[in-house]
């Protein structure tokens, strides 16, 4: 859903495991893999080397929880061009995309170090997302990651005791999840007094 919003993009497969992945790509050549280090018969990276191995040329951008960087700088060697690391939202993922196909279009003969520097730039030196004013990144990520961890939905005082803040800024930042279409939120009605909104991951 994600990759489809972002233009010059299209999804055209979608693979639960490895064994599926290869499968796929046998018949379905891609330019992108977006490629989860966590999968339900192997390690993405296994994958990457065994389709380097068999011929495939796709690109890589692994989409993970894992931090080590020794994974990272392996990743590279295998053709992993960027990472984006769970949770994440659409405009950190839409970011990568962007830049990825900045990357992809650079054409023609460098004039030099710099313009090699720059298109290098491109791919590695990711822009901040942008956010409302008054809202940060890294206290969106803990709502995200606190209404992520409830699939039942949580109203904004609890979502606010959950992650640490006050109910008014807990609410704001659910109220944003909502409008970028990664949240949604309905009235929950109990015995007594108005109903309470409840908001809930929008599971991709």
């Amino acid at each position: 859903m994600y990759v489809n919003r972002v233009h010059g993009f299209q999804a055209v497969a979608k693979a639960h495991s490895g064994a599926q992945a290869r499968r796929v790509l046998e018949r379905t050549p891609v330019d992108l893999l977006l490629l989860d280090l966590y999968l339900p018969d192997g390690h993405g990276l296994q994958l990457a080397r065994s389709l380097r191995a068999a011929g495939h040329h796709a690109d890589v951008i692994a989409v993970t929880s894992a931090r080590d960087l020794a994974v990272v700088r392996e990743g590279v060697s295998l053709g992993v061009v960027q990472y984006v690391l769970k949770p994440f939202t659409f405009s950190t993922l839409r970011d990568r995309l962007v830049r990825y196909a900045e990357f992809r279009t650079a054409a023609g003969e460098a004039s030099g170090q710099d313009e090699v520097d720059r298109a290098l730039a491109s791919l590695r030196a990711p822009r901040p997302a942008s956010l409302p004013k008054g809202l940060s990144a890294p206290t969106l990520d803990r709502v995200i990651t606190t209404l992520r961890a409830a699939p039942e939905g949580l109203s904004a005082a609890s979502a606010a005791e959950s992650a640490g803040l006050s109910r008014i800024t807990a609410r704001r930042y659910l109220e944003h999840l909502v409008e970028s279409g990664r949240a949604v939120r309905a009235p929950q009605y109990g015995q007594v007094g108005r109903p309470e909104l409840h908001y809930r991951w929008v599971t991709i």
